[in-house]
């Protein structure tokens, strides 16, 4: 089993946490995860593929024990946090690198992708949406918010940030619950409950929007560079559909899409089948 080590760099007086492993001079592979987790849920994917591959998990700011700056210190949207998380792969010296993208983690990845096509040698999407149509009902509540930020809306969607539904997004789609760990959901409640971390995630249910006026750009890029493309999809995602990835395809002819039978967090039920997807996908 390969060593993990656990560090933080400074990105501009951030403290940016993050998992590390696997040698250095082999194949980079960047973990971007989603919401509401941290670094922590790649604890299964980091040792099945840390002895091929040089694996970097950071935690986004303000997730898990990445600093969580003051809202009137530091703008919470999208568009900061890839700012952030693309001078943390400067920090820390990555030239070029695969990314896995997870959630919130794929319009930081697909940002950074844009931004440096050059940097970018292939990409896993674990239900990372770029397409309108891999949105499902489920953001209702969400796109009310952006067509009025009022703050009874915000308010209606405190309830995404409680213990249940933390619960609930672990489990639902899992052909069996007793196969989901309670370990990772109760970390993510943990940080949840921190003085702040509430309307630090209101502020990004809010920007989510940008994310998805990006969409275009996103596909642009698919079109133009055609990186090598894995989705490795949890088919029964409330939240992403399976059309959000069979739609790379459009873009990405050669892009491969794999479904498996979960949810959301495909990781917590299926991390040795992806897993291995991954490692046969990377393979020089």
């Amino acid at each position: 089993m390969a060593a993990i080590n656990y560090r933080t760099a400074d990105v501009d007086g951030l403290k940016i946490f993050y998992r590390e492993a696997g040698p250095a001079d082999a194949p980079t592979l960047l973990l971007l995860h989603g919401f509401p987790s941290a670094g922590h849920m790649f604890r299964d994917v980091i040792p099945h593929l840390a002895g091929r591959f040089h694996l970097v998990a950071p935690d986004l700011p303000g997730f898990g024990q990445s600093d969580m700056p003051a809202r009137g210190k530091f703008a919470y949207t999208f568009d900061h946090i890839a700012d952030v998380i693309d001078r943390f792969t400067e920090v820390i010296g990555l030239k070029r690198f695969a990314i896995y993208v997870f959630d919130y983690g794929a319009p930081t990845g697909f940002r950074i992708a844009a931004k440096h096509p050059e940097r970018i040698t292939a990409i896993i999407s674990q239900n990372g949406n770029a397409y309108e149509e891999g949105l499902s009902e489920g953001w209702n509540p969400i796109r009310a918010y952006w067509k009025d930020p009022s703050q009874a809306n915000r308010e209606a969607l405190r309830a995404l940030l409680a213990p249940e539904s933390t619960r609930w997004q672990y489990t639902h789609g899992a052909t069996d619950a007793a196969m989901v760990s309670p370990d990772g959901r109760s970390l993510d409640d943990f940080y949840l409950a921190r003085p702040g971390a509430d309307e630090v995630q209101l502020d990004l249910f809010g920007d989510y929007k940008s994310n998805i006026a990006l969409y275009p750009t996103f596909q642009a890029y698919f079109r133009t560079h055609k990186p090598p493309f894995l989705a490795v999809w949890g088919k029964n995602d409330p939240f992403f559909l399976p059309r959000g990835a069979e739609a790379f395809k459009r873009d990405i002819p050669g892009a491969v899409v794999r479904f498996f039978d979960t949810g959301h967090f495909a990781l917590e039920t299926h991390a040795a089948e992806i897993t291995a997807a991954i490692g046969d996908f990377l393979a020089p």
